[in-house]
């Protein structure tokens, strides 16, 4: 089984995290407004997350995945995979 990786949604950023193969990564909103974790690719989407509420993807390649926030365009992180 692979690890897992929390990720928190705060003042308006995305984290920019790496990882290995094989990881879950879940992200949870801990801010006031609604947002998304979703890929630049369409790989993952997670709809809106209100205060609280989580989302979760297992990353299963290598690679570089950027990713936003939909309501929020200027929020934007990337996910690496190693």
């Amino acid at each position: 089984a692979g690890s897992r990786v929390n990720v928190d949604i705060s003042n308006f950023t995305l984290p920019s995290i790496t990882v290995s193969v094989g990881t879950t990564v879940v992200w949870t909103n801990r801010d006031g407004a609604a947002h998304t974790s979703t890929a630049d690719s369409g790989k993952w989407r997670s709809g809106l997350l209100s205060t609280g509420e989580s989302f979760s993807y297992t990353f299963t390649e290598k690679g570089s995945f950027s990713y936003h926030c939909e309501p929020h365009p200027s929020m934007k992180g990337t996910i690496t995979v190693s």
